[in-house]
């Protein structure tokens, strides 16, 4: 919303500077967002008379012209300007003038001829960005008069930045009110009488579609001039506020729109044919606009229509076939109520911009139309003459307004500070709100021209504005807290995090919105949760893996050519809980996982280690790091994201926590990796419970250390038989370690040796050979249950 600063104070004048009202509106939430003088500095600069115009001697484009500048004798001036004419009034600087950009103005010789002084183009001055020639003044104004004082150039024009929920104020007589509340200065609001009408004749006007219009309202105006010069004093209110003069009728129109914030149309009454209908546009209906673009309708667009068809795009622009023009006797003129939610998004799809269609989209006062077309009759009689005819108002359907109740200790409460219970009330009456008391508080009727008034945080809200959010002090938030203990059986998050960090991993957060194909492919989920609203086409569900978004991390860095990559990520995966007999989903489930990825190296690049890819069992450590005082069973499985027979499900305390294993060589090739990571996705809620310490007595007798090779069949997996050593283990058993494995030569085709180291330690005294022999035999029995034989 952009407007004159001394077109605001024809409505209301508070004793502010110019600064200071800038800085209340902002403070108030209606956002100053630039502001700055109608021209740029310049001095010196008067009315000149052209009383003579003569041809240079010396020059084919250049006059001499004799100039009346208020100072008794005229003066002589070169100009070059092709429209310098006897008898115009045009701004002339004199000698020691400062023009924008420093230009200085001296008395000269201009191809011998002297020149004292310049006659100006509105570009010379700032004004303008292009002109064709001298700026013409009005034939009334007095030579002289420095033109500063003329057109009221130290004058300021602000620009707002509204909130869509502000449409009031739009328009002068809205932020006149606003000012009101804000200062306490009384409203200046134009006079605006009923015009009496002088014949009888109406257009009949016909609501087929009252969820398009709530409101019509209409007056017929006959024997205007639509030739009639539009007033300086409006040309120059819509020049400050970014619209250009084009005809009387039109600059009215404009006018009224700005000034009431009522958007209405002016149609040339002899091309309108038959009655007039306010209905749903007609599918491939062809309305041309005011401009001569063609547009094609469809049901969802509203417009006003005769007999031939569509005038007018309802809410947004007129048509071109009934626009005003120079030869326009009879007028129609329309101001209506057309409900938001019928002109919203039209003129984006429309690829269209119109003042009218930004304010309707965002709601007008539905009450004022009757006043908006009096204005506008009253604009029109009094600058191209004519004679009004009835006014015709038709209402269908308009919102309902609903009183709202706000509490005065609520306010208190919201706001922080103690405004009492009259100064609340003032405030609200100043807003014109009209509070009526209530039990510890108020009861407010929104005004008709409020549409963002429906619950008590709104009233609140008015009150936080008119007080202004800078004279509400900043305070932290008070309030009870309790240290929340962390116990010893819970390993929280961070501790993780901090251990994958320990081991060269870097984090990483990627949006929990995911591709389909995602889904489909590394969690063979057929029926991910899908997205009402996705932010994009391609992110339409919610993710049921961490998997895809390292995979997709782990190429964009292969694009940047990066050599090694340790990542991983934590957050919240999505799943449909379960789905009822009828085919619904009955609630969702949302679980808290942690993921990694490892890729290139299994050790940055040096000299003292042979580099090699990082592989299984080296992401397997890493996985076994997070679970320390509680070790993980892993165990042969399939997983549709890992390569059949390098995966592996994982298992604690017999529970099922996640997955480990090397990527599938067809998604590899699918989303073009140089080579396969490996990948782990644990459920967090697995790893947290923490087992408590528990003392136990440290030998101070030598360990003794057996070696046990067994021959098994190849199929038999390792943990088996390690599950099976600690089954009735002895006491003195300490640890259980494989540290070989051989499949070849010396060993039967489809079985396969593994060497066991046994560490043996007593508390209570050296083990004697017996007793180890004793022991080892044990453990050799409990081997041989599974089909182990010694190796020899």
């Amino acid at each position: 919303m952009k407007f004159s600063e001394s077109w605001l104070r024809q409505f209301v004048n508070p004793d502010l500077s110019s600064e200071a009202l800038a800085e209340l509106l902002t403070m108030a939430g209606l956002e100053v967002e630039a502001r700055g003088p109608v021209a740029p500095p310049f001095n010196n600069v008067v009315v000149g008379h052209v009383l003579t115009v003569t041809k240079h001697p010396d020059a084919d484009r250049l006059n001499i012209c004799e100039v009346d500048a208020g100072e008794g004798a005229p003066r002589q001036i070169v100009c070059g300007a092709s429209n310098v004419a006897p008898g115009l009034k045009v701004p002339c600087a004199l000698p020691g003038a400062v023009l924008p950009g420093d230009f200085k103005i001296k008395e000269a010789k201009v191809r011998g001829v002297p020149s004292a002084g310049m006659l100006c183009a509105a570009v010379e001055l700032g004004m303008a960005k292009e002109s064709d020639g001298l700026m013409i003044l009005a034939a009334d104004a007095q030579p002289g008069t420095p033109l500063r004082a003329l057109l009221g150039l130290d004058d300021i024009c602000l620009e707002l930045k509204l909130t869509p929920n502000r449409p009031d104020c739009l328009g002068m007589l809205g932020l006149a009110r606003e000012v009101s509340a804000l200062t306490g200065a009384a409203v200046t609001a134009p006079a605006i009488e009923p015009v009496k009408a002088t014949h009888e004749t109406t257009v009949p006007v016909s609501i087929n579609a009252p969820d398009l219009c709530g409101r019509f309202t209409g007056r017929v105006i006959k024997g205007v001039n639509a030739q009639a010069q539009t007033p300086a004093w409006m040309k120059q209110c819509l020049e400050r506020s970014g619209l250009r003069s084009i005809s009387a009728l039109v600059d009215i129109s404009n006018y009224v729109m700005l000034e009431l914030n009522r958007p209405n149309h002016v149609f040339d009454l002899g091309t309108v044919q038959g009655p007039l209908t306010v209905r749903w546009a007609n599918d491939a209906e062809k309305l041309t606009l005011l401009g001569g673009a063609e547009v094609s309708l469809d049901k969802r667009y509203g417009v006003i229509a005769d007999e031939a068809g569509a005038i007018s795009l309802a809410g947004i622009m007129g048509g071109e076939r009934t626009a005003c023009t120079d030869s326009t006797k009879d007028v129609f003129v329309e101001a209506a109520y057309w409900h938001p939610a019928a002109i919203q998004g039209r003129s984006r799809w429309l690829t269209l911009s119109t003042d009218a269609g930004h304010r309707f989209e965002r709601g007008v006062d539905f009450a004022d139309t009757v006043t908006g077309v009096e204005r506008i009759t009253q604009l029109i009689l009094e600058i191209c003459g004519g004679a009004a005819g009835p006014v015709v108002d038709q209402i269908t359907q308009l919102p309902a307004r609903l009183s709202v109740k706000v509490r005065f200790a609520r306010i208190r409460k919201v706001l922080g500070i103690d405004p009492s219970d009259d100064e609340i009330t003032k405030i609200f009456n100043g807003l014109g709100f009209q509070p009526k008391p209530v039990e510890a508080g108020l009861e407010i009727l929104p005004p008709s021209w409020r549409h963002d008034l429906a619950i008590e945080e709104d009233l609140i809200e008015e009150v936080a504005r008119v007080i202004g959010y800078d004279h509400i002090p900043a305070k932290p938030p008070v309030g009870p807290m309790n240290m929340l203990g962390q116990t010893e059986q819970s390993r929280p998050l961070h501790a993780l995090r901090d251990t994958l960090v320990e081991r060269g991993y870097q984090e990483v957060i990627n949006l929990a919105f995911t591709p389909e194909a995602w889904e489909t492919d590394f969690a063979a989920n057929a029926t991910p949760v899908e997205l009402a609203n996705p932010i994009a086409s391609h992110l339409s569900v919610m993710r049921s893996s961490l998997i895809g978004g390292l995979i997709n991390t782990l190429a964009n860095n292969q694009r940047r050519r990066q050599p090694r990559l340790r990542v991983f990520e934590s957050g919240r995966v999505f799943e449909r809980q379960q789905t009822t007999a009828a085919g619904q989903v009955d609630g969702y489930r949302q679980t808290l996982r942690i993921g990694g990825l490892a890729w290139g190296g299994a050790l940055p690049e040096q000299w003292s280690v042979r580099t090699r890819p990082v592989d299984f069992y080296d992401v397997k450590a890493d996985v076994e790091a997070l679970s320390p005082a509680q070790p993980l069973r892993f165990e042969a499985a399939v997983h549709p994201a890992f390569h059949p027979g390098r995966s592996a499900k994982v298992w604690r305390d017999g529970q099922a926590i996640g997955w480990v294993g090397e990527l599938h060589p067809r998604w590899v090739q699918k989303y073009e990796l140089e080579s396969a990571p490996v990948m782990f996705e644990l459920d967090i809620d697995g790893l947290t419970p923490a087992a408590l310490p528990v003392y136990a007595p440290v030998s101070a007798f030598q360990a003794v250390v057996r070696d046990l090779a067994v021959l098994v069949d190849a199929k038999m997996p390792v943990q088996t038989l390690v599950d099976l050593l600690w089954t009735k283990a002895p006491d003195v058993l300490r640890s259980v370690n494989l540290f070989d494995q051989y499949q070849g030569k010396g060993v039967p085709e489809g079985a396969k040796s593994l060497a066991f180291r046994f560490t043996l330690q007593d508390t209570q005294g050296t083990l004697e050979d017996q007793k180890v022999e004793a022991v080892m035999a044990h453990l050799l029995g409990q081997l041989t249950q599974a089909g182990a034989t010694l190796r020899t």
